[in-house]
């Protein structure tokens, strides 16, 4: 007698001991949302042969969201795979973070730039939550690039391929919010970092010098010649950066109301600061 979608489910959990993760990968094989599993009937012998095979790939660290295709950030959805950063929900705070100053921003089509924009989650979900404005956003890595073009395509994003400290000339001292997910793992750390990340997530967008803060004082750079004066900057960093990651705002000058935030565990998280009010050269 086939196996009916709640004793699959039942069993894939019990092998992954993650029944969640046994639930996408039985929808992402029955091609339905996770909410519909149970109007699906019992799965077919080809189905569960391929639920197999990805439940055999899950065990040996990949992550789910490879094997879907998919990852979720806020209200949006992403394409991802190998080659792009997996969006994660800590950086779902700074995003929250952001939206708010937009809500706030005077001007009536914020300008907002988006450096180290890997899968494009951020901008994505500033766009479909904020405001509207006018977004732009850089990525380095060619491997990257295209799932960037394939999230935001349709949107009106100014979308580059490119080193983010020589991109932007032409938005110089026009911009109302700067937002990065830089890399920030510190070189010496990379082996402490979980196997299934750096197996599998790029080490572009992990690893940022011998402190892990060579990308974020790029950042601060860019950010002070982007910015308008009080326009915003937000970068997230590593939970061990909660004081070195600010002082490179304040090493870079011309920022004002630097500040560290946590995410929704308490961890140190992102770093925002303000552009001063006057230019200083």
């Amino acid at each position: 007698m086939p196996e009916s979608v709640t004793a699959v489910i039942a069993r894939a959990g019990a092998r992954l001991g993650r029944p969640h993760e046994a639930r996408l990968l039985l929808a992402h094989v029955l091609g339905v949302a996770p909410s519909g599993l149970l109007l699906a009937g019992p799965p077919s012998p080809e189905a569960l042969d391929r639920l197999d095979a990805l439940l055999a790939r899950r065990e040996a660290g990949e992550p789910l969201q490879h094997l879907t295709g998919r990852a979720p950030f806020r209200t949006v959805e992403l394409a991802v795979g190998p080659g792009v950063f997996i969006p994660r929900p800590e950086t779902e705070v700074m995003t929250g973070w952001a939206l708010d100053r937009l809500a706030e921003c005077a001007s009536t089509e914020p300008v907002v730039v988006e450096l180290c924009a890997g899968s494009g989650a951020i901008t994505r979900a500033l766009v479909e939550e904020g405001p509207a404005g006018r977004f732009h956003c850089v990525e380095l890595s060619p491997d990257a690039y295209p799932y960037l073009e394939r999230n935001l395509a349709g949107l009106g994003v100014d979308l580059r391929l490119g080193d983010m400290a020589e991109e932007f000339a032409d938005l110089d001292g026009r911009v109302d919010l700067v937002i990065a997910n830089p890399p920030y793992v510190p070189l010496e750390h990379w082996q402490d970092v979980p196997a299934e990340v750096r197996d599998h997530d790029p080490a572009l967008a992990l690893v940022s010098g011998a402190d892990g803060l060579d990308a974020m004082r790029v950042v601060a750079s860019v950010a002070r010649r982007l910015l308008k004066p009080h326009g915003w900057v937000c970068a997230e960093h590593a939970e061990v950066q909660e004081h070195s990651a600010p002082r490179v705002f304040v090493e870079a000058g011309g920022f004002t109301a630097v500040a560290d935030h946590r995410d929704l565990t308490g961890r140190p998280r992102f770093v925002t600061a303000r552009r001063a009010g006057r230019m200083i050269p």
